[in-house]
């Protein structure tokens, strides 16, 4: 496989398996710590009426999915790409800070939540996954 279909590779399997990752991690959330009384975590609507209810152990699980779902899809990139390892791991990265940043606005969430997401969840793991990728 030459050089530019690797690399065309490595972002679609990166954006594919990080996002794949995170919503497990999401699906999962619930069963472990479970939502305030009567929120349905599957609505939208019902999500953005209810966030006042939410404790800081609702937001574990989602931190968890921001940064295991972006620390896999950038790792796989730099392990996929033939040129450029971690600018692709870095890439993966911005993907996925691009929409935590649309994330809050469509779900407004507290404002620690919403920096320690967007300033620890992706570009940090994309780094990170960037380095591991590098090892090999």
């Amino acid at each position: 496989m030459n050089r530019t279909m690797r690399n065309i590779l490595a972002i679609v399997v990166g954006i594919i398996l990080g996002s794949g990752v995170n919503m497990g991690i999401i699906m999962l959330s619930s069963s472990i710590i479970p939502p305030p009384e009567g929120v349905d975590v599957t609505s939208m609507e019902s999500l953005k009426s209810a966030m006042h209810l939410f404790e800081p152990k609702h937001f574990v699980f989602p931190f968890l999915a921001h940064a295991t779902g972006t620390l896999a899809g950038a790792a796989a990139a730099g392990l996929i790409a033939a040129t450029h390892k971690m600018k692709f791991a870095l890439g993966i990265g911005a993907f996925f800070l691009i929409g935590g940043i649309a994330n809050v606005f469509m779900l407004p969430s507290p404002a620690w939540f919403t920096v320690v997401d967007l300033a620890g969840a992706y570009i940090p793991m994309g780094w990170l996954g960037g380095k591991l990728a590098m090892r090999k």
